[in-house]
């Protein structure tokens, strides 16, 4: 194995190192009066429990991004098993990614995927540029979540876990 500098990383070589990185897969949403927007996201993490807090990174150029940054609120919709189709059209640039779809939404009004493990609904506490990015850090303001199994993505593939079963001790 041979290792890149800093200066002179690949950045197809980078994208296969994180490849190795397995991930959820999540859809994050908004509205604003120029309509609905949404944009699949890999990079996620939990970030505090007191407050509530997650990071999301997102395109720094993507009409979602920019109406997330004016609404400053919006879902994150973390996807379940076989629900790649539902990652696959949000992913694409370009497209009306609402467009047949029966729309959800929160009691707070904003869009949200049907069927997702979890709904996370987020209000904007910052943001930050890093390269092609936008760094949102976000408040938790209300969470709903299902039993299922998670769509996972794994060297630019969607993966589906098996459950392999919870031992008869284990609590939650």
């Amino acid at each position: 194995m041979t290792m890149d500098t800093a200066r002179g990383v690949d950045p197809q070589r980078m994208r296969s190192a994180m490849g190795a990185f397995s991930t959820g897969v999540a859809v994050v949403a908004t509205e604003t009066p120029d309509g609905l927007y949404g944009m699949t996201v890999n990079s996620l993490t939990s970030v505090s429990l007191e407050p509530p807090l997650i990071l999301v990174c997102l395109k720094d150029d993507a009409r979602t991004t920019s109406a997330i940054e004016s609404r400053g609120e919006f879902t994150v919709n973390i996807l379940g098993a076989r629900q790649d189709a539902i990652a696959d059209r949000f992913a694409r640039r370009g497209e009306d990614r609402f467009g047949g779809l029966e729309l959800y939404r929160t009691e707070s009004g904003l869009p949200f995927v049907p069927k997702a493990l979890a709904i996370v609904e987020c209000r904007v506490d910052s943001t930050m540029t890093a390269g092609d990015h936008e760094i949102v850090l976000a408040l938790v303001v209300r969470c709903e979540v299902r039993d299922g199994a998670p769509l996972v993505f794994f060297r630019s593939h969607y993966h589906d876990v098996a459950d392999r079963g919870r031992p008869a001790d284990w609590y939650w």
